[in-house]
Parts: structure tokens; C-alpha cells; sequence
């Protein structure tokens, strides 16, 4: 096989897994979107967003009192879902005036940092996160 044959050949095949993990994302979006949006809805109980919350943002949460209690003073902005971007198993959503970070975990996304702001080229700036 010639060098041209393998490279067209292996372009295509990194094509097809390229082409195969963007529909995985784009499958991913409603769940990631649902979530982020659940947990910013100024609506929904404290508990149900503390169960949206990762292990380790959960813990961090719940230093020193119960999530339910940090939680509920939280100024979560709400808003409408302005854009989802999904790597894998990570995923930002940013809506209203937050951005929200999630990850998959085995029981679905769930939410890693929220109540973020950017800073340019900085990491962003959450008041919900793990440490």
C-alpha cells in the first residue's frame, strides 16, 4: 500500500472517531442542559439541587453546615440556556450571566462548579466548587 493510500486511510478513520464523539456531545446536550438549568432554577428545592451537586463539590458545599442550608443562600442568576459545550465527560453550560460546569458521572451530569465568572485567560471564578 502506498504512503498516500495510508494517509487518506487514516484521515478517514480519524474523521469517522472525530464525526462519532461530536454526536456523542451533541447527544449529551439536552441532559447537560437540563441540568444545569434544574440546579440554577430559583424554583426548585435545595434538596433536589444538592443532589445535582458531584461528590466533591457536595462536600465542599456541606463544610460547615448541611448543603441544604448553604444552598438555599446561594444567588443562583437562573436564566435561559445561552450556550452547551460538552468534552466528553465534562461539559460547560452558560446561561443568564453563569456559567455552570458538569461532569458525567454513573448516576447522570452532575454539577462540578456553578456561579461561575470569567476572567479572560484566568480560570474561572466559582463560588460553588470542589476544591
Amino acid at each position: 500500500m502506498s504512503k498516500r493510500k495510508r494517509h487518506v486511510m487514516v484521515a478517514a478513520g480519524l474523521g469517522a472517531a472525530f464525526l462519532a464523539l461530536a454526536g456523542c456531545a451533541s447527544a449529551s446536550q439536552p441532559d447537560v442542559s437540563r441540568t444545569a438549568a434544574t440546579f440554577e432554577n430559583r424554583s426548585v428545592d435545595a434538596q433536589t439541587r444538592c443532589a445535582l451537586l458531584a461528590p466533591a463539590t457536595l462536600s465542599s458545599v456541606a463544610q460547615s453546615s448541611p448543603c441544604e442550608e448553604e444552598i438555599a443562600h446561594l444567588p443562583l442568576q437562573g436564566g435561559p440556556v445561552r450556550s452547551v459545550q460538552v468534552w466528553g465527560g465534562n461539559a460547560q453550560v452558560k446561561l443568564g450571566s453563569d456559567t455552570v460546569f458538569l461532569t458525567q458521572t454513573d448516576t447522570g451530569w452532575k454539577v462540578t462548579a456553578a456561579l461561575c465568572q470569567s476572567r479572560g485567560e484566568a480560570p474561572y471564578d466559582c463560588q460553588v466548587d470542589a476544591p
